[in-house]
């Protein structure tokens, strides 16, 4: 067989995500955080499309109904990974570059921090853009509602929501690392995108666009946004950076590291 049409292997993905978190903490934070726009947009379009997908089409079955959603929404992040881009949640997995001390701490808290900015401004970009395109009013209202739901959601169960989205947004982004293909990338970054939607786990990024949206577009419980936004976002650190990139870090990690 052709090696090099083989995926990589768990230890080389290892490698391959050290080596690229060496690259973002030295890319020039500008470039960074116009990157990271970028993915914010990426994000609040999937967020747009798993709306419209949920909207009329309670035919499906509820728990069909949402893995569809979730399956239209993964189209974010497969344009973050296929068409470049920053995005905070999956750059938990840096975590593995600070651990081989390739990455300082200082170095991953700056690029987290201009990555989660530029996540927020372009998130809350896209939702202006999208509010003012004036969306169909049956999309507003699938909107409300899901930003009613994720305002309203208690802390306990928002942290572990935000835990396990982040579990499977890192298992997509370090499952990307084993492809050689832009079809094999797009593959296995749906599934894991699809699941955490249908399982109605939390993602910081996302839930920017959902509130910014329906504070432009409708009534919006600011005080509960907010501290969606700091639960799930603390959330997603523990599951991404916590339970992903220091448990394969870890198992994977060469001889003498």
């Amino acid at each position: 067989m052709d090696r090099e049409s083989d995926a990589y292997t768990p230890s080389a993905m290892r490698e391959r995500v050290s080596a690229a978190a060496v690259v973002k903490a030295a890319t020039p934070l500008g470039k960074t955080f116009a990157l990271a726009v970028l993915a914010g947009s990426f994000i609040a379009l999937g967020s747009v499309g798993s709306l419209v997908a949920l909207t009329g089409t309670e035919g499906l079955g509820w728990g069909l109904q949402r893995f569809f959603a979730g399956g239209v929404f993964s189209v974010g992040l497969a344009l973050v990974v296929v068409a470049g881009a920053e995005l905070f949640t999956g750059d938990n997995l840096m975590v593995m570059g600070w651990v081989d001390r390739r990455v300082s701490l200082v170095d991953l808290a700056r690029t987290w921090a201009v990555v989660a900015a530029g996540n927020v401004v372009g998130g809350v970009g896209l939702a202006g853009l999208w509010a003012a395109s004036r969306p169909s009013p049956k999309v507003i209202e699938t909107l409300l509602t899901s930003a009613a739901a994720k305002a309203a959601l208690d802390p306990g169960p928002a942290f572990f929501r935000a835990v396990l989205c982040n579990v499977l947004v890192c298992l997509a982004v370090w499952a990307v690392f084993s492809c050689r293909s832009t079809g094999e990338k797009l593959l296995v970054v749906m599934l894991p995108v699809a699941t955490f939607v249908a399982a109605g786990f939390e993602h910081s990024v996302a839930n920017v666009f959902f509130f910014a949206s329906a504070a432009l577009l409708g009534p919006l419980d600011v005080p509960g946004a907010m501290m969606n936004l700091a639960v799930v976002t603390a959330g997603n650190v523990a599951g991404g950076a916590g339970l992903v990139a220091l448990v394969y870090a870890w198992v994977y990690r060469a001889p003498g590291r």
